[in-house]
């Protein structure tokens, strides 16, 4: 159950990795998403800085259940030895 919680808990953190790297590019192209360069997205950076965050808690949830499964392995080895 344990290594469930540790993989479920990885699996967030590298998914939320990708949707911020994702956010990132689509921030860095200043939203210039158009043919040939056109500025078809100008003003429209609002949707990848609030996916940026929302990827961001997501990671931040994910690194809890993995510290929350060490934190029981843990307690569960003190209890067995």
């Amino acid at each position: 159950m344990i290594n469930n919680s540790l993989s479920v808990g990885v699996q967030g953190i590298q998914s939320g990795m990708a949707g911020i790297e994702n956010a990132a590019k689509k921030i860095a192209r200043g939203g210039v998403d158009g043919p040939q360069g056109t500025a078809a997205g100008v003003g429209n950076l609002a949707e990848p800085m609030i996916d940026m965050i929302l990827y961001e808690r997501s990671v931040e949830a994910s690194a809890q259940v993995v510290k929350t499964a060490d934190e029981t392995l843990g307690t569960l080895l003190d209890i067995r030895a």
